[in-house]
């Protein structure tokens, strides 16, 4: 099992900088692939943002912030990280870390451990 706490979210201004964490505990983390997603408000689904293998040395990013977050990790640390800049109001949402077995893949349902979201809120 993996505990996926996510953290970093809060409001801030449209064009402004915003560095969430998930933060890791139980099995081997740096075994496996993580991804971020995020769920905008009125019941829209849940959507991929970026994922990273498990050496850090692929990554690969939704066309909607490709240029603007950047998705790293530090295993030592058990923690993924997404460097969000040049935010805009469309990208508020409650955002999610997810860790699988396997593959590197883009698809939410594919995921086996899930955090608990943080939100992200930007003005305009």
């Amino acid at each position: 099992q993996v505990q996926l706490v996510e953290s970093g979210g809060g409001l801030v201004q449209a064009g402004g900088s915003l560095r969430l964490s998930c933060t890791a505990s139980g099995r081997t983390f740096s075994n496996l692939p993580v991804g971020w997603f995020r769920q905008a408000p009125g019941g829209k689904e849940r959507e991929f943002v970026a994922v990273i293998n498990t050496s850090g040395g692929i990554t690969s990013y939704a066309d909607s912030v490709k240029g603007r977050f950047t998705i790293s990790r530090d295993n030592a640390k058990n923690t993924v990280y997404l460097q969000m800049n040049s935010l805009k109001p469309e990208d508020t949402a409650v955002y999610y870390c997810a860790a699988k077995v396997g593959a590197v893949v883009i698809t939410p349902n594919r995921y086996d451990y899930w955090g608990q979201g943080t939100q992200v809120t930007v003005s305009s």
